[in-house]
């Protein structure tokens, strides 16, 4: 049985559709809204933090302790674990290391040589040739005919010991008991082994015959009719049912819930704006307005002044060094590119300076 179609009706998605979407309307205002807005403010919060807060106070504080402390670790090391092993070594090792080398160079050849030689000269060569001498005699009179009676008697314990006991288990018992059971082995073949097989062959067959098969028949037929009169009627009712559920429920909330994700989104963006446009109206404006009309033209103001000054005290110095030495006042490379007078760079004319005297002339 196939499912039909429904037919589009007059009225929209249906009353199912629209229960459904008035509910999840209002979790969605009332959960979904807030929670992004929150979240909108807390990413907008971690920016500011990390921009203005954390990354300064890594960069200038730190970045550096770090950096010194570092370098502290690393001579605290150094000094612990590298110098005292490098001043041992250069200044205790290396020395008696070398007295030890010339102790061993001249009693070599001071005392062991010598004395070496003379054991070799007057010592070990005459009884090495005195050995010798006696080592042939000894071994052409006695040792020769000592050593054949040895060898004899060896050769008679090693065939006595190590080759008659393995000759008389070979012949006397190996092979015996091996002729016994290769016989024993084919009795049991003959008279066992075959007819066990021959019995389990027949009894496979007949289990397959009478059992195994008949069995399987029925469970093929049991399967096919479950199949043909259970599986193939149910299946398109459960199929039409997962379409239908998805098609009338699990659509329209899913349609629902992206656009109140949506709609959160744009009213949280909203939000923010208006919160940007009114930080802006209450602080940024008027900060700027204050930098601009009141801050900047106090710092001209000051600026002015502190250069007023500056130039009546290099002024007055001046004219007390030329009272007490009687120089002629020479100005400075720094007033000379930049005078009270004049606003020029280093490397322009400057303007005319008046001097004290003259001003009070």
């Amino acid at each position: 049985m196939e499912p039909r179609e429904r037919p589009p009706g007059d009225g929209g998605d249906g009353c199912l559709v629209g229960v459904v979407r008035i509910p999840v309307k209002i979790v969605a205002v009332l959960v979904v809204l807030p929670v992004r807005v929150v979240w909108e403010l807390l990413v907008a919060l971690g920016r500011a933090a990390h921009r203005h807060v954390l990354r300064p106070l890594y960069v200038h504080a730190v970045e550096p302790a770090l950096r010194v402390l570092g370098r502290v670790l690393a001579t605290l090391l150094k000094l612990v674990l590298v110098w005292p092993w490098v001043g041992l070594w250069r200044y205790l090792l290396t020395p008696v290391g070398r007295g030890l080398a010339w102790l061993g160079r001249g009693a070599y050849a001071h005392l062991l040589a010598p004395a070496g030689r003379f054991l070799t000269t007057c010592v070990f060569r005459p009884l090495g040739a005195a050995l010798a001498w006696a080592g042939r005699g000894g071994l052409r009179y006695l040792l020769a005919p000592l050593g054949k009676a040895v060898a004899w008697v060896v050769r008679a314990l090693a065939v006595l010991l190590f080759v008659w006991p393995w000759v008389a288990l070979w012949r006397y018992v190996l092979v015996p008991v091996g002729r016994g059971l290769a016989w024993l082995a084919a009795a049991a073949h003959q008279y066992v082994l075959t007819p066990i097989g021959h019995g389990l062959a027949w009894l496979a067959v007949a289990l397959y015959r009478y059992l195994l098969r008949p069995v399987g028949l029925g469970l093929a037929w049991l399967a096919v009719a479950a199949y043909r009169y259970l599986l193939r009627p149910v299946g398109p009712g459960l199929a039409w049912l997962a379409v239908a559920l998805y098609r009338y429920v699990l659509t329209p909330v899913g349609q629902v819930l992206l656009w109140a994700w949506h709609v959160a989104g744009r009213i949280a963006g909203a939000l923010w704006r208006g919160l940007k446009r009114v930080g802006w109206v209450l602080v940024g404006w008027p900060a700027s307005r204050v930098y601009r009309h009141v801050l900047t033209p106090a710092g001209h103001a000051v600026r002015e002044v502190w250069r007023t000054g500056r130039a009546a005290v290099r002024e007055a110095r001046a004219a007390v060094r030329q009272a007490l030495f009687g120089t002629p006042p020479v100005e400075p490379a720094r007033s000379r590119a930049r005078t009270l007078g004049s606003t020029t760079a280093a490397g322009n004319t400057p303007a005319p300076e008046i001097s004290l005297h003259e001003r009070q002339g």
